[in-house]
């Protein structure tokens, strides 16, 4: 073997080929977070080789380990900004989700007041309702007294007396010219009404007073109508009269009877008439009604024209 020169030994180093080294590769790992369910954090890799520094030549290392430096500087830092943007996002789904729960309780809240006021609106309109039912029963309960007061008071009446004024019997012809006996009679009716209640007045009026013989009218007449104060009496007096009243063969049971000069058979009457009566207790609620019929059994003397005949024994009062 011989010693080797400087130059030789220059030129079988630039000659040889240089052994590359088994690189290695490093990692960076930096967290990410899943945009969609906005709670659950995933964990990626982003797997960015980095050269060793064994790996590249020395002039080379110095700006290889600068570009991974820098590279993974960025990366964390962008990982940071994004965990910190997470971290936002997480805090203004908090705040809205709170804000959302406190407009629920504000909603919520609104809608127990518009319930309670509900209430409040339903509970016064049943109050009302129950006092104008209240009010009703009370008023139906005291117009039913004052009615049951009233029936109580009705109103009196008595017959005084008849007075027959004239009584003709002569020929003549009705409306269809069939000849017959006519009559004509008149008379006067006295009588009291006396008003009972003590707490009302009452309207009366009646029926036409009908004189009859064996059911044929000899002599009708009206009351006028009249106003009678509480506890108050009047007396009335009705006139009854009858002009050319036809008597189709009952004139001569009416006349005097043959042969028998200056006699007079009584000719006996009847007089019927009802009295009605009205009583405004409580306007026009409550107004008692009073009917009283009335009839009397008397006797026409044409002896004794113009003289009273006394009927306090010879009426009925139904």
């Amino acid at each position: 073997m011989h010693a080797k020169t400087d130059s030789e030994v220059t030129s079988l180093a630039a000659s040889s080929p240089t052994r590359s080294p088994r690189r290695h590769v490093y990692y960076v790992q930096s967290p990410s977070r899943d945009s969609h369910d906005g709670e659950k954090t995933a964990t990626s890799f982003h797997s960015t080789p980095v050269l060793s520094p064994m790996a590249s030549p020395r002039h080379s290392q110095s700006s290889v380990g600068h570009h991974s430096r820098d590279s993974s500087s960025s990366r964390f830092s962008g990982a940071l900004k994004k965990v910190a943007n997470n971290d936002g996002g997480k805090g203004g789904r908090r705040k809205s989700e709170k804000t959302w729960k406190e407009f629920t309780v504000i909603e919520e809240e609104g809608g127990l007041l518009e319930d309670e006021e509900e209430g409040k609106g339903f509970r016064r309109r049943l109050y009302f309702l129950g006092f104008i039912l209240a009010f009703v029963a009370l008023f139906s309960f005291f117009a039913l007294i004052l009615w049951g007061a009233s029936r109580s008071r009705r109103p009196q009446i008595t017959m005084k007396s008849i007075t027959f004024e004239s009584f003709i019997i002569q020929a003549g012809t009705d409306a269809s010219l069939v000849p017959t006996d006519m009559a004509t009679l008149n008379s006067t009716v006295k009588l009291t009404f006396r008003n009972t209640g003590t707490f009302f007045g009452v309207h009366a009026t009646s029926t036409p007073f009908d004189l009859t013989y064996n059911q044929l009218t000899l002599a009708s007449g009206n009351m006028n109508k009249f106003y009678q104060s509480r506890n108050g009496q009047r007396t009335l007096n009705v006139v009854v009269s009858g002009n050319k009243i036809p008597l189709y063969g009952g004139g001569p049971s009416l006349t005097n009877s043959p042969g028998k000069t200056n006699s007079s058979v009584p000719v006996p009457l009847s007089l019927s008439f009802m009295m009605r009566s009205r009583a405004y207790v409580l306007g026009q609620l409550v107004k008692p009604k009073f009917y009283t019929r009335v009839r009397c059994s008397v006797a026409m003397d044409q002896t004794k024209l113009n003289t009273p005949v006394s009927l306090k024994k010879s009426c009925q009062y139904y």
